[in-house]
């Protein structure tokens, strides 16, 4: 996603991306769909423990829609000075979140939600 996004920066600012834009684009959203896009809504549903699942699910299916609603409206914005600032500025977004997601967030498969629990600390409420 880095790669793509960096290469539409690049085009953009060269003004010379033509018809050539469409490849690091289709990447991109190729990209996200395989990792990021997809990976979320499963990941939400493992993490939270049984107590809070619900409100935990919840609070991040909202979140995430909030935000990229408000992207949606923001983005053209954005893009009417710079078109290629958007694009730099998630380019760095995914290099920090790949960082994040390999060093801060914990791996959940195959392990039990019970093991989860007490791989984060969370006491069990029954």
């Amino acid at each position: 996603m880095v790669a793509c996004l960096t290469a539409c920066v690049v085009m953009l600012r060269s003004e010379t991306q033509g018809h050539f834009l469409i490849w690091p684009l289709a990447g991109f959203i190729a990209s996200f769909a395989l990792s990021s896009g997809a990976v979320i809504w499963v990941y939400i549903s493992e993490v939270f423990p049984n107590s809070v699942r619900s409100k935990g699910q919840s609070l991040g299916s909202s979140s995430h829609w909030i935000v990229s609603a408000a992207l949606s409206v923001v983005f053209p914005q954005l893009t009417a000075s710079y078109i290629w600032v958007p694009f730099a500025f998630f380019a760095v977004m995914m290099a920090v979140q790949f960082f994040v997601v390999l060093f801060v967030f914990p791996e959940t498969k195959g392990i039990t939600l019970e093991a989860m629990q007490k791989k984060l600390g969370i006491a069990s409420y029954s």
